[in-house]
């Protein structure tokens, strides 16, 4: 697959003629002559008219996302996560079994706030258990399976998040 770069001229089959005007990491911007600016899959077969090389072979984006992945990995920080709109201004009401008991009320941003923290301190244990040096790799990856069952019983959780690559994700279904 030959990478294009900004500038290069280009024929889609549906959209004819266009121009690559933005670089991202799975798409390009092309600005087509007869419908205006479309994103197209770097995978879809564009016929190349006019090949401009790609200045830089890792686009903004992509290393934005890896100092991001390096960022979650290594530092204790934690990252703003967007609350769903849906849920913003909420109240989670949980309520007994037992009549006589009163309901107790919970913003839905303070839970969705422990949610995340849980996340990020369960992301820091999985990269302290890689790093341990005194660990075997047997045990690292008995414990890192125990982490993935827990991520994959925090997926209920995932109907709070804004954006998806927020998800709690466990294990892969083959």
């Amino acid at each position: 697959m030959q990478l294009l770069g900004v500038g290069s001229r280009v024929k889609h089959p549906t959209y004819n003629d266009g121009v690559v005007i933005r670089l991202h990491k799975r798409v390009y911007e092309i600005c087509f002559m007869e419908f205006g600016i479309k994103t197209v899959s770097k995978d879809f077969l564009l016929e190349i008219i006019e090949l401009v090389e790609p200045e830089y072979n890792v686009s903004f984006s992509e290393a934005e996302d890896a100092l991001i992945k390096i960022l979650r990995e290594w530092s204790d920080v934690s990252e703003v996560v967007p609350l769903g709109e849906k849920w913003k201004n909420g109240i989670m009401v949980l309520k007994p079994g037992d009549t006589s008991l009163k309901e107790k009320e919970i913003p839905i941003e303070v839970f969705f706030h422990k949610i995340v923290m849980l996340r990020d301190r369960l992301r820091v244990m999985e990269q302290r258990i890689n790093a341990h040096t005194i660990l075997t790799d047997e045990d690292k990856i008995n414990l890192q399976q125990y982490i993935t069952r827990i991520y994959g019983s925090l997926t209920t959780f995932n109907v709070l998040f804004k954006i998806k690559s927020d998800y709690f994700e466990g294990e892969k279904s083959n």
